[in-house]
């Protein structure tokens, strides 16, 4: 362990060293192909050091958290663990207003825990484009610079990258994904926001969730093809493609929106997808076995390291939603039961990970993989 986190601060120290571009590398948050999402929303879950040990034991690297809680950041340290913090919408205004506002909280938030914490991404705000309400849309961009700014001025920019996450809402026209462009009502804000992005680097994040999709409209999608099971799926002409599951469309899509808007090599990263296994009267597809399915069958689809149709050379990244159930979400019955582990650790169903409470889990230490 001694030896790893020595590693770490010596990368560290060299690219805080580092003016040379030629040298220097980019910051990427993201190692490997799957991740996982990591709400506290719930007054039962596991203490953050536990949930250490559970995610070493299912050796997920890639971990994502919705704010910068201090317990969270220093349960973390020392691990070896890839951790993207989040900026709540909560502080975009703030932010956004004074570049010193930033500071701050990039120095209170991210600096003082580096580099024994691996804080390897800042996620400034959660789907503000495409909301019912655009209030943020206005300030994101700006709370993004400030952010960025904050980096450099700390040397932290080729450590830590910079992302914001949309929901599918900033999508239009997404059937069939050759069709797909970004909706009118974000485009004033998403072309700025992509040039910026795209000058710094940073990826298109996306939260894409074929259970959402499918209980849109039932009637008309297959659940097997949402649930990446045996399927005719769709063949989308313009592209000559044929898609066998909803995601790899939904991803496809997107890229055909950033195409379309003039970011053709920018990556699509999925910052969420999951299948929530209760729901209520009118969410029938929310079941055990449907979670099992797509949670297990999406699980092996990332360990194949492949790109979509569109982009075959890309291998599809992506954070599942979510490691617990979390009892005090809002919303529909659905909202709060897209855990793989229950609170108390034990498995949700099982897609092949060890349970928090076998004595397995507890006292593995084996390498990071996925």
């Amino acid at each position: 362990m001694r030896r790893g986190r020595l590693l770490v601060q010596f990368l560290y120290l060299l690219v805080l060293c580092c003016d040379d571009p030629i040298v220097a590398w980019a910051a990427e948050a993201f190692i490997g192909t799957y991740g996982i999402n990591y709400g506290r929303l719930a007054d039962n879950i596991p203490s953050p050091d536990k949930v250490v040990t559970l995610l070493r034991a299912a050796k997920i690297r890639n971990v994502r958290i919705y704010d910068a809680d201090h317990t969270v950041l220093t349960a973390f340290s020392g691990t070896g663990l890839d951790l993207v913090v989040g900026l709540p919408n909560g502080n975009l205004k703030d932010v956004n207003a004074s570049e010193d506002n930033a500071l701050d909280w990039v120095k209170d938030n991210v600096q003082s825990f580096l580099p024994d914490t691996r804080i390897r991404g800042i996620a400034v705000g959660n789907e503000v484009l495409g909301a019912s309400s655009n209030e943020l849309g206005g300030v994101l961009l700006g709370a993004v610079k400030n952010v960025y700014s904050a980096l450099k001025k700390l040397n932290l920019d080729k450590v830590v990258q910079i992302t914001t996450a949309h929901s599918t809402a900033v999508l239009a026209n997404s059937y069939p994904p050759s069709s797909c462009k970004f909706n009118d009502n974000v485009d004033q804000y998403m072309k700025p926001l992509l040039e910026f992005f795209q000058e710094i680097g940073s990826p298109f994040c996306l939260n894409a969730y074929p259970f959402l999709a499918y209980l849109s409209d039932p009637g008309n999608i297959d659940v097997n093809y949402a649930l990446f099971q045996k399927t005719q799926g769709i063949y989308d002409q313009k592209n000559d493609v044929r898609y066998d599951n909803m995601l790899d469309a939904i991803i496809d899509a997107t890229y055909v929106a950033l195409e379309d808007a003039g970011f053709k090599k920018m990556e699509v990263i999925v910052t969420e997808t999951g299948w929530a296994s209760k729901g209520d009267s009118n969410e029938a597809a929310a079941t055990v076995d449907n979670a099992r399915t797509y949670n297990y069958n999406l699980r092996k689809r990332l360990a194949l390291r492949k790109g979509t149709p569109l982009r075959p050379k890309h291998a599809l990244k992506a954070y599942i939603f979510a490691l617990f159930n979390e009892d005090q979400k809002p919303g529909p019955t659905s909202e709060r039961n897209y855990g793989l582990f229950k609170p108390d650790g034990s498995l949700a169903y099982d897609i092949g990970f060890p349970a928090l409470k076998s004595s397995s889990a507890i006292s593995l230490r084996g390498s990071l993989k996925v």
